[in-house]
């Protein structure tokens, strides 16, 4: 009688992930909702799942750019919050 093997036998979810990150995932999809031929809504869905060196393999570098996850963004925030505390505590020093 032949054995049944799956993909996975002997592979830990570490080797999964670790595949998965190497090769990269993409998944695609669209919803499109419609009322007699009237498009009401559309979602067009991309998610990619890939490691960073994988995704700048493939040109992908969109977090380099988005302020938000800047760390200049938030050194320039934490240099004015620094900066207005320390107004803040030269003004109590010169009042007392």
């Amino acid at each position: 009688m032949a054995q049944l093997t799956h993909s996975t036998d002997g592979s830990t979810l570490a080797d999964i992930l670790e595949r998965v990150l190497d090769k990269g995932v993409v998944i695609a999809g669209d919803i499109k909702i419609q009322i007699a031929d009237i498009d009401l809504l559309t979602i067009k869905i991309r998610l990619i799942i890939a490691s960073v060196d994988k995704a700048k393999e493939i040109g992908i570098r969109w977090w380099e750019q988005d302020p938000d996850l800047s760390l200049s963004k938030k050194v320039k925030e934490l240099e004015q919050a620094n900066n207005k505390m320390s107004a803040e505590l030269r003004e109590l020093k010169a009042r007392s």
